[in-house]
């Protein structure tokens, strides 16, 4: 396949991480937007990453600031991707504004090219179902920051075919990552686990049985986890979570997905995480 180009669809935290990791590995990567003040933001995150990535993994290639701008284009106009060779989808978790970017896909894109959907519980089978090759529809769960992470959560929906895999799998080769395939279910293996242990420290919190620096306090130095589930959450986006565990609650109908009522105050309040500089916990650099 033709991985020279790839369009990337939502220029927010993954999808920056997403071009930052294409770029470094000699991937150009068409990225689009509604606005440009989000394309020049994720511009700069991207340039800032890819400065800073090496210094993070020893693995990872070294291109200068200006090999990476030329690497990018940025639009807001998504015909411009249609001459990319693979599609990777990462707009907000929201199935109406999914679906009208994937119905408008399908109207740019040739009929081979195969899409990308990047979905923290969002059915890919529902996603396949807006677009006329669900076939060539497969999940790509990727998890921050994108470019340190060498494997990736990959989703086989209902219809997605073989070719669809290997073609995902040769892209992958080229950016030294592994894939994990499972099948299709809302939430997937890793959200449908780590979004009832986020939201459950969320009502350990709200409950005053810890500060939220002591929660995650015990996740680290008792099982050695890296973050706490508080610092995952607000590493994600607190908004992310509360519509995760909303499709999650909707999908299943089974009240353990119930959103913390803390937790969806703070989202009310724009406190969001480390996006915003306040989420469980302050992050005054932001």
């Amino acid at each position: 396949m033709d991985f020279r180009r790839i369009g990337v669809v939502g220029a927010g935290n993954i999808g920056t991480g997403v071009v930052t990791d294409l770029v470094l590995h000699g991937i150009s990567a068409v990225m689009v937007d509604i606005s440009e003040d989000i394309l020049q933001r994720a511009q700069a995150d991207v340039l800032k990453n890819v400065r800073f990535a090496p210094l993070l993994s020893k693995t990872l290639p070294r291109i200068t600031k200006e090999e990476a701008v030329t690497q990018m284009v940025l639009t807001t106009d998504l015909r411009d991707v249609a001459s990319c060779g693979f599609i990777i989808e990462n707009v907000t978790e929201n199935w109406e504004i999914k679906k009208q970017v994937y119905e408008n896909l399908e109207r740019v894109m040739p009929a081979e090219i195969c899409f990308g959907a990047n979905t923290s519980c969002i059915s890919i089978t529902q996603i396949g179902s807006a677009t006329k090759r669900p076939e060539n529809v497969v999940g790509i769960h990727l998890m921050n920051p994108v470019y340190l992470k060498p494997t990736v959560e990959v989703i086989r929906g209902y219809h997605t075919s073989d070719r669809t895999i290997d073609i995902l799998l040769q892209l992958f080769s080229r950016l030294e990552k592994e894939a994990i395939i499972v099948e299709d279910m809302p939430g997937f293996v890793s959200n449908r686990i780590s979004h009832l242990f986020m939201n459950e420290a969320a009502f350990v919190l709200q409950d005053h049985v810890a500060t939220a620096e002591n929660i995650d306090a015990v996740f680290k130095k008792c099982f050695g986890h890296k973050m706490g589930p508080l610092e995952t959450a607000d590493l994600i986006g607190l908004d992310t979570v509360m519509r995760s565990l909303d499709v999650l609650y909707e999908s299943f109908q089974d009240p353990k997905y119930r959103c913390c009522p803390l937790l969806r105050k703070l989202v009310h309040a724009g406190h969001l995480g480390r996006k915003t500089g306040k989420g469980f916990h302050v992050y005054p650099d932001a």
